[in-house]
């Protein structure tokens, strides 16, 4: 349980929005003001030799071709600590070519900070990086009015702003949003509470992260342990070994317990459960492990460890959405390889059912094209059946990724409904 707890003190958040509403300048005032850069990083963000000015968007635009374009082209993670949390900041790219970026990004994160330019209010981007969020099972997301300084009716600005997304975000599944007015250039409201924006009563962004509870976000409900690796080994001495090795994706396996196979469905109990060589007696998300059972059983790359109280579910044709990441536009007569968790497998779309509109969330049914980050739901079947939860209730095992079986590229990120 200690371990688990040590889990909650680490919140690993994405910050995203549209291009240019200062999502690399909060990154660079939020390790600034932490005092989390070391004396020759401030120094290679001065404007000019011994200005006291700085540029904190440079710290991570690191690119060159970032720099000379001003945009985040690739996702960055950075690292800092205050007293009470320690933090993984992934930086998300905010233009359209990357959205296929921001995915990647938020798809492994507790939180999520989403900028909005006050200035120029909310974005088709705005909108797609949010439901994209939603889709991803995010559960908290703080909405930052940015550059707040810059508009005449603050309170006003703020409140049109909060209102307009709060209907947008009614129509998603984020239990937890939080609004907050800021100028990240200046600093107000990003790591302290600031006394230019006293009419606003909330705290602060680190506050307000340093204060997220977390213990509840992972799944520690439904049991699943993807085979990744079969570990043999003979010894002189000793009787032959037969470990299965992976990540538990979900729910906690304890020595002992009984457990499922799948797909054959053999009953069985778990002997020992080993971290590196020293066994331990229990494994969780998202601990690397390797498990032996009793009795003589095969298991190979793909099949799962479940507990038997709640299985996932076994099948063939998947109800998905999936958010189409390739430039070619997509074509039902494409065969696909799906990867989900450690299992692989043939498959082809047997229907478009419809597209999603991003501005105003809803289904278009004559579906002519898709093109890259159109949001579409599909019916796929499968030459073999996986291993699924609905996404809502297990990102693990509820996500998959398309890969173009001639080309080998990832062409898709798809979540089970």
């Amino acid at each position: 349980m200690e371990t688990r707890q040590l889990q909650a003190d680490q919140l690993r958040f994405a910050v995203i929005g549209s291009v240019d509403d200062g999502k690399s300048t909060l990154i660079g005032r939020l390790f600034y003001d932490t005092h989390s850069l070391v004396q020759d990083q401030i120094e290679s963000l001065r404007t000019e030799k011994n200005s006291s000015e700085l540029n904190l968007a440079h710290l991570t635009d690191g690119l060159k071709d970032e720099r000379e374009q001003g945009i985040t082209i690739d996702v960055a993670y950075r690292f800092f600590s205050t007293e009470k949390r320690k933090f993984i900041v992934v930086d998300c790219p905010g233009h359209i070519e990357y959205t296929r970026n921001m995915v990647t990004g938020v798809s492994h994160c507790n939180a999520a900070v989403i900028l909005i330019d006050a200035t120029r209010g909310i974005r088709t981007q705005t909108k797609r990086h949010a439901f994209i969020t939603s889709l991803m099972g995010v559960k908290h997301l703080v909405v930052c009015v940015n550059k707040i300084d810059l508009v005449s009716d603050k309170e006003k600005v703020f409140e049109d702003i909060k209102n307009n997304f709060t209907t947008f975000m009614s129509q998603l599944s984020i239990p937890d949003v939080t609004f907050i007015p800021m100028s990240a250039l200046n600093g107000d409201n990003v790591v302290e509470k600031s006394e230019r924006i006293s009419w606003y009563k909330g705290t602060s962004l680190l506050q307000h992260l340093e204060n997220l509870f977390l213990v509840t976000d992972d799944n520690h409900k439904d049991c699943r342990f993807p085979v990744q690796r079969v570990i043999r080994a003979n010894g002189a001495s000793k009787e032959p070994f037969r470990g299965y090795a992976g990540s538990v994706e979900s729910g906690v396996f304890k020595k002992g317990d009984e457990v499922l196979l799948l797909p054959s469905q053999f009953k069985t109990h778990i002997s020992e459960i080993f971290q590196y060589q020293n066994t331990v007696e229990e494994a969780f998300t998202p601990m690397s492990v390797v498990m032996t059972l009793e009795g003589d059983f095969e298991l190979s790359r793909g099949d799962m460890i479940v507990k038997q109280n709640n299985p996932p579910q076994i099948a063939k044709e998947l109800d998905l959405m999936v958010c189409w990441l390739n430039q070619k536009a997509f074509n039902q007569e494409t065969r696909f390889i799906l990867k989900h968790t450690t299992k692989e497998t043939q498959a082809y779309v047997e229907e478009v059912l419809y597209k999603l509109n991003i501005e105003t969330l809803k289904k278009e049914e004559e579906v002519r094209s898709v093109e890259m980050n159109d949001i579409v739901r599909l019916k796929v079947q499968c030459a073999e059946p996986l291993f699924v939860d609905k996404y809502k209730t297990n990102k693990n095992t509820g996500a998959l990724i398309f890969i173009d079986s001639k080309t080998n590229e990832t062409v898709g990120a798809g979540f089970v409904l």
